[in-house]
């Protein structure tokens, strides 16, 4: 991908929450309010160990939270590659860490390829990676993403607004099958197959409200349901619109490989599935033998490639949980390269 500037993304037509439109133009407000709050951000920053003159990258920049603890840091002159599949994240990003030039780089792509990405900007090697997967405030607030069912609108839920499928093409054209798979294996949705159906029999469903309308009707108010009945269904769509999981493992891969010696790598997970990959994966990287269990002898000659730092994970404080919900659910794995 090429490499991201204010004026390009400034060319965006939509107006955002905190936005005014100039003859056209997207005119961003510096409130730094209006922005998505990184989380565990102190607890990120102090576990990259920054370097004094140190790459950094930031494989979800979103509004640049996380990029802009990096650059503030005492550890002077460093510079952070800053990659996300959202435009729009990437405008707000660089309006907001436009005070540090050239120390911030903006690319537009998928982390899943942020060895070749660093390249182009050519960087080989970086010494700490920090990976926020959860969604922004904007994803779920902003309009014209489709990830909420608390609005209506178009079904949607791609960050990058350019890709090819959409949460309708899953929703419309899925067999009951495929449908029930997803809503099962990404959602943990114990009544996959009967949503899948509801879903067939009420074709064509095209907004985020008439879809969450029909999650609900199907699975009932629940007496010990304490989050939206549609959750689960939006978390499954949305993570098969953007093949997140499959992009999850190809990133670990490649943020290993990108490190430098004792370089950090710091991962925030939001749910089980996103965890479950970065522990098992982090856990095989880190051991001395990667033979199956009831091998005699030691045959695989693996190499550790990283040493896993936290061995319980790290989450968020009482005090964050209160000031900002959404953090809750928070999980950060630290890892260091060997």
């Amino acid at each position: 991908m090429a490499l991201a500037t204010l004026t390009e993304y400034q060319e965006i037509q939509r107006v955002w929450p905190g936005e005014t439109t100039v003859t056209g133009r997207v005119a961003l407000v510096d409130d730094e309010t209006t922005l998505h709050r990184p989380v565990l951000l102190a607890e990120a920053i102090d576990q990259l160990m920054l370097q004094t003159g140190g790459t950094y990258l930031d494989a979800t920049v979103g509004d640049g939270g996380h990029t802009l603890g990096i650059l503030q840091n005492p550890a002077s002159g460093t510079r952070v590659l800053g990659i996300d599949r959202d435009p729009r994240s990437l405008t707000r990003a660089l309006r907001r860490l436009d005070r540090f030039g050239d120390r911030f780089i903006a690319v537009r792509g998928n982390y899943a390829d942020m060895v070749s990405l660093a390249s182009e900007q050519g960087i080989d090697s970086v010494d700490g990676i920090v990976m926020d997967l959860g969604l922004s405030s904007w994803h779920l607030e902003g309009p014209g993403y489709g990830f909420s069912f608390m609005r209506d609108e178009p079904l949607d839920m791609r960050y990058d607004p350019d890709g090819p499928l959409t949460a309708s093409d899953i929703v419309n054209t899925y067999s009951e099958a495929e449908l029930g798979r997803i809503i099962f294996d990404y959602g943990e949705e114990r009544r996959a197959k009967a949503l899948a159906r509801a879903i067939v029999q009420n074709r064509p469903i095209h907004t985020t409200g008439g879809l969450a309308a029909l999650v609900a009707r199907t699975l009932g108010p629940g007496r010990r349901r304490r989050v939206h009945p549609a959750t689960r269904t939006f978390q499954a769509i949305r993570i098969a619109v953007n093949d997140e999981l499959a992009s999850l493992e190809r990133g670990l891969a490649a943020a290993v490989s990108l490190l430098n010696r004792t370089g950090r790598l710091v991962v925030i997970s939001y749910h089980s599935l996103e965890d479950r990959i970065v522990k098992v994966f982090l856990t095989r990287e880190a051991a001395q033998c990667i033979c199956p269990p009831r091998t005699p002898i030691c045959i695989c000659r693996h190499q550790p490639t990283v040493g896993i730092v936290n061995r319980r994970v790290i989450k968020t404080t009482v005090q964050e949980v209160h000031s900002n919900p959404r953090s809750r659910s928070a999980r950060m794995r630290v890892a260091a390269r060997l």
